[in-house]
């Protein structure tokens, strides 16, 4: 049946929706989120239709097509394009079988994921598939095919070395940005590690946003090739490169469902780390009780996993467990972690994080055969190699390689937060610190956080100063100020 376009000026980049006027859709016997595949020439897309009840919007044999289905099959408006009903993708009967608490095989998986990738499965129907996995736990097995599935049917780097490190933390810690740190030291080992990061999803910032500071982080999969082939790693933003669309998806509508299912997490990181042919992973586990893990038996178990799952898949993989019990580092916030970095690569900065940083690396370094590997890695930051390292990548990924932590602007309104007492810090909330910093702005304010200047333990004087929070804005900084801030450092 032939149609006219009607173009609709707005862009999803999610689903792909064609809008049908009631009176067709009556006609093709289709209701909403039913399918139809649009065809033009010898190009063809699914689509989920929507349906319009006003002739004002969509009159009869017109389509409405939003912008991601007009850039795809490169229409133009009041252009004819055919379309036809699409059956039920397979699929479906196989969430069905999942929701039944059936353990799914590898066809099975694959053909979900498959369909997926190419939108065949409405936003309702990856829904159920997400609950199902939440409601009836994924076996191993589900949890290897899920994650070659979500590899296979998404892009891929193939970079033609012995070893490719990787490393990943689960999160929950405010600050704990050692990625930038263990990057340049790896590089400077002479081993390739290329790394993708995502920006922050409920944190004052994410890797790829404190980077952002010093260099860009979206690039091609071409420029990521030249940069890893000129410095042995890179530092890049996971997001505009494909490598596992599958998985951006179901990462969307988790994050909607606030439903993190445990078999789709470990799914989640491993094909992400074989989208960039990972050899050798090391896996960061913070405890404690304002992190995902909450205790060490958790954490063990999810340890455990996480190396059976690499194995099968041909992946050697290590995992520790640290203390997640309060932020490591100085700064929180996009600029002010950026400027913890350098400090700590130009050998000063703070040393919790310089001394986490410096072990990981080491452990990455013995995961591949090197000896004395903890001297190793800390010779190699405390020589300059490490900076000299970082210097390189930025200038590759477009920065300025001589910017130096003084010249990183941060939020220019601020707040210091006062002991009211003489006594000892024993507490310091990661939840609360974390607020805080991202109601002053971060990580979208660039320049906005929190400034952290005391540890557990300190001893600190009545009226010396705890933290002082940046803004880039003082209507964000009246708003942050309105929090408990007394409750972010506990004093006794």
């Amino acid at each position: 049946m032939r149609f006219k376009v009607k173009v609709v000026n707005i862009a999803t980049k999610g689903p792909l929706i064609a809008i049908l006027n009631h009176e067709d859709a009556t006609l093709l016997d289709l209701q909403a989120l039913d399918r139809i595949k649009i065809k033009k020439g010898s190009k063809e897309i699914i689509a989920a239709v929507d349906i319009s009840y006003s002739k004002k919007d969509i009159n009869k044999s017109e389509i409405g097509l939003f912008l991601d289905i007009i850039e795809k099959l490169n229409l133009k408006n009041k252009e004819f394009i055919d379309i036809c009903v699409e059956p039920k993708p397979k699929s479906l009967e196989f969430i069905k079988k999942k929701l039944d608490n059936n353990p799914l095989n590898k066809e099975e998986i694959d053909s979900i994921i498959k369909d997926l990738v190419e939108n065949k499965l409405t936003e309702v129907e990856t829904t159920y598939f997400i609950s199902a996995c939440y409601i009836n736990k994924m076996s191993l097995d589900e949890s290897v095919y899920l994650t070659e599935a979500i590899s296979k049917n998404g892009g891929k780097l193939k970079f033609d070395k012995k070893f490719v490190v990787d490393k990943h933390c689960s999160g929950g810690v405010p600050n704990n940005r050692t990625t930038p740190i263990i990057v340049p030291i790896i590089a400077a080992a002479g081993l390739t590690m290329p790394k993708t990061s995502t920006r922050s999803i409920t944190s004052p910032a994410g890797t790829a946003d404190c980077v952002e500071i010093l260099a860009p982080v979206s690039h091609s999969k071409e420029e990521i090739m030249k940069i890893v082939k000129k410095t042995n790693a890179c530092m890049v933003w996971g997001g505009t490169l494909d490598l596992a669309s599958a998985d951006d998806k179901l990462i969307k509508l988790e994050r909607i469902l606030d439903l993190d299912p445990e078999g789709i997490l470990l799914a989640s990181i491993l094909a992400k780390k074989s989208a960039v042919d990972s050899s050798h992973i090391l896996i960061d586990i913070p405890i404690g009780k304002e992190t995902k893990i909450k205790d060490v038996k958790q954490g063990r178990k999810l340890a455990k996993k996480f190396i059976k799952i690499g194995k099968k898949l041909g992946m050697k993989i290590r995992v520790i467990l640290t203390d997640g019990s309060h932020p490591i580092g100085n700064g929180i916030g996009p600029a002010l972690e950026a400027r913890d970095v350098l400090l700590i690569l130009q050998n000063r900065g703070p040393l919790d994080l310089k001394n986490k940083a410096v072990c990981m690396a080491g452990i990455i370094l013995d995961m591949v055969g090197i000896k004395n590997s903890q001297k190793k890695a800390l010779e190699i930051l405390e020589s300059g190699l490490a900076y000299k390292k970082m210097q390189e990548i930025i200038k590759a990924q477009g920065g300025n390689p001589n910017i130096q932590p003084e010249e990183i602007q941060i939020g220019k309104f601020k707040h210091e937060v006062k002991a009211k007492k003489s006594g000892k810090v024993n507490y310091i909330s990661n939840n609360k610190i974390s607020r805080i910093a991202k109601i002053a702005g971060a990580p979208f304010d660039k320049g906005a956080g929190i400034d952290l200047f005391v540890k557990i333990k300190s001893e600190v004087n009545h009226n010396s100063v705890l933290y002082t929070i940046h803004a880039e804005n003082k209507e964000k900084l009246i708003e942050a100020i309105k929090e408990e801030l007394d409750k972010a450092v506990i004093i006794d």
